[in-house]
């Protein structure tokens, strides 16, 4: 698969016909919302593990030093909490394009906090896409990110903003708060201005 995504996810036609649809965001879609929404609501999925192990060729990195940013890879029992937006389907025109270094737009169950659940959209860069990186001890992950950046800024601050809107939302993630502990040893800090 190509790194440009876009063409392939606008072949997705599952919620044709839908006025609103609702997207679960797991990495930068929980603390950057660029496009409207309906509804925000804090949300999981299940079966799948967020990992640091998709490269960014185009918002956190370059093609000549990608940075690492944050996909979702299979693991039986697993739960990844994050954001989910309840969106009209002619914003999927924006996060196609922002999504496009690799990511897929697939159907999944998302679980709010209330018991409910409905079906809707994630986006996953699959081992298949060619900016998968894959997995690397998380210091290793660290010293990558602590390196990179791209057009959207510092893959540090991608990292920093993600651990930071966690634990604002009272979650857990053991391996983004190891490769966040990893960067503060190494003397990282958030920008000041972002």
């Amino acid at each position: 698969m190509s790194f440009d995504t876009t063409a392939i996810n606008k072949l997705m036609d599952k919620f044709d016909g839908h006025h609103s649809v609702w997207l679960f965001g797991y990495g930068s879609l929980i603390f950057k919302a660029d496009f409207p929404f309906i509804e925000r609501r804090p949300a999981l999925i299940k079966g799948w593990t967020r990992r640091f192990w998709q490269g960014s060729h185009d918002h956190r990195g370059t093609a000549a030093a990608p940075g690492r940013v944050a996909t979702l890879v299979p693991q039986p029992g697993a739960i990844c909490e994050g954001m989910a937006y309840l969106v009209t389907p002619e914003e999927f025109e924006h996060l196609d394009y922002r999504e496009k270094n690799g990511y897929l737009r697939l159907s999944t169950d998302i679980f709010f906090e209330d018991g409910s659940s409905v079906e809707g959209l994630v986006y996953i860069a699959t081992e298949e896409n060619a900016a998968f990186l894959g997995a690397a001890p998380e210091l290793d992950i660290a010293r990558q990110i602590a390196t990179s950046t791209g057009p959207s800024g510092r893959n540090s601050d991608y990292l920093l903003d993600l651990a930071a809107a966690l634990r604002a939302m009272g979650k857990q993630d053991a391996h983004v708060f190891e490769i966040e502990r990893h960067l503060q040893q190494m003397g990282v800090k958030a920008s000041a201005a972002r």
